[in-house]
């Protein structure tokens, strides 16, 4: 598998379906070595057997980043495990949608956790790792992708808190961007707009957000996390002094 990534190491979040998994696989086909982390394992041992089959190595980390400690602990196994970090992958996400009247308080703490406190957890831990690996790493360079949503450019109706994680995840990445670039650190946020994955599940309890999700996937050609899996890997892959700070993948119309 020698490839541009041969001799790194890449970790990702929400690494156990969708476009965390699709993105793990994605990065092995180019040669990295990956830590899946995630909370369930057992999805996870099934993406590392795909992985390690197609002759891949992968490493299962069990973890809730949402707890400091365990996200901290999932880095720290990453770098004693394979012995550096060159690239990280914030990929968790959760999409609680609905409006602010009659709002139920507790999915906007979970998403919070997941969406902004669990890529903060991960990040101010992978940092000392990725900036060491930038200065002595076998491509001088390091890369932090952040998948956020098209959500944080455009808001909607009964997107509301949703909106509000993922504009402050891209004007998180534009900042550490500004922070950390001159020592080749790249970061970079990744905007899907329309990707079919199990993320919407947790939507279908809401007939009304259920019936609005329907109708634009109806119109739409959705998205594969394969596609936004290609699009991570088309920015950790650039040559060394190319950085992509922002970048979107949005669906065509059928029509």
């Amino acid at each position: 598998m020698a490839s541009q990534l041969t001799g790194t190491v890449a970790l990702v979040t929400g690494a156990s379906s969708g476009i965390g998994a699709a993105t793990a696989r994605r990065l092995t086909e180019d040669g990295a070595s990956v830590a899946l982390v995630a909370r369930r394992k057992g999805r996870l041992d099934d993406v590392a057997a795909e992985i390690e089959k197609a002759g891949g190595t992968a490493l299962v980390v069990e973890a809730d980043i949402t707890d400091r400690s365990q996200a901290e602990a999932a880095v720290q196994q990453a770098v004693e495990h394979f012995g550096r970090l060159d690239t990280l992958v914030n990929n968790a996400g959760l999409m609680l949608l609905g409006p602010v009247v009659g709002a139920d308080v507790d999915e906007w703490e979970r998403m919070l956790a997941v969406n902004v406190q669990g890529l903060l957890h991960t990040t101010h831990a992978a940092l000392p790792h990725l900036l060491k690996a930038a200065e002595d790493g076998p491509r001088k360079v390091a890369d932090i992708v952040n998948v956020s949503s098209i959500a944080g450019r455009v808001a909607w109706n009964g997107y509301g808190v949703y909106n509000l994680t993922k504009f402050g995840v891209n004007g998180f990445t534009e900042s550490l961007r500004q922070e950390v670039t001159q020592r080749h650190v790249r970061v970079g946020v990744l905007e899907p707009g329309g990707v079919d994955t199990e993320l919407g599940s947790h939507n279908d309890h809401k007939p009304e957000i259920r019936e609005a999700i329907g109708t634009f996937y109806e119109q739409t050609e959705v998205l594969s996390p394969e596609d936004i899996a290609d699009g991570v890997a088309y920015m950790v892959t650039r040559p060394r002094h190319a950085s992509i700070g922002e970048l979107w993948i949005m669906p065509t119309d059928q029509a």
